[in-house]
């Protein structure tokens, strides 16, 4: 099913402000934060640019738990930066820097708009996006990471997908169906499709990790070329 998104207000020094809210949000942090986790499997002083944040949910609880890690988040529309903005003052998290602006279907030199100071970046998170963006921000994902990232860094990328071809279980296959009848060019991507979209850039697929509700995390890694 697709996650709800509604408006919240939260406290920040006494005064009310208001934060967007994903229930999907709140149901798989736990299991992306074990994920990451066990991939970056080190307390060293590392960076990651997520990518898409969202409502601001995911980056500010990964910032709880893994203080070493100084994230950077991004969005592409107005009402998701502030929102993480807000999260960002509500949990006084000093490890999480201000949004900046990625759209990934933009060219690459325009990733933040000059704002992208941390790069390059040891690692790049992106939770929930491919199946709802058209293929082109896809391919930009991936030219993106090979700009931003590291040599030997991992690009992080969370969903559910299709394997071999194959969508499973029966409740994925609706989601596809559903996301393509909103748009054509959404839905579920087939890993071989990732694979050789990530090879173009210099990426292969390290990892596949099962993931609960049916989800997967895929870990590309950057060549040292």
């Amino acid at each position: 099913m697709a996650s709800s998104v509604e408006d919240s207000v939260g406290h920040c020094s006494g005064a009310k402000v208001t934060v967007m809210r994903s229930s999907a949000a709140e149901r798989n942090k736990a299991s992306i934060l074990d994920s990451v986790r066990r991939i970056i499997a080190s307390d060293q002083p590392i960076t990651v640019l997520e990518i898409g944040s969202g409502t601001g949910q995911h980056v500010t609880y990964l910032a709880e738990h893994l203080p070493f890690v100084t994230w950077q988040p991004s969005e592409c529309d107005q009402k998701s930066l502030t929102s993480i903005k807000s999260y960002i003052q509500i949990t006084q998290k000093a490890n999480v820097l201000d949004p900046v602006w990625i759209d990934t279907r933009d060219p690459v030199g325009d990733w933040g708009r000059g704002a992208l100071n941390g790069a390059p970046f040891d690692a790049a998170l992106c939770i929930n996006m491919l199946h709802v963006c058209e293929w082109k921000a896809t391919e930009g994902l991936f030219k993106g990471c090979d700009r931003f990232l590291k040599k030997r860094g991992i690009l992080i990328i969370y969903g559910p997908f299709k394997v071999e071809g194959e969508v499973c279980p029966e409740n994925n296959e609706q989601l596809d169906s559903m996301l393509r009848q909103q748009n054509s060019e959404w839905g579920l991507r087939e890993t071989a499709e990732l694979k050789r979209c990530a090879a173009s850039s210099g990426f292969v697929l390290e990892n596949l990790i099962e993931m609960p509700s049916n989800h997967k995390t895929l870990v590309f890694r950057k060549s040292d070329d």
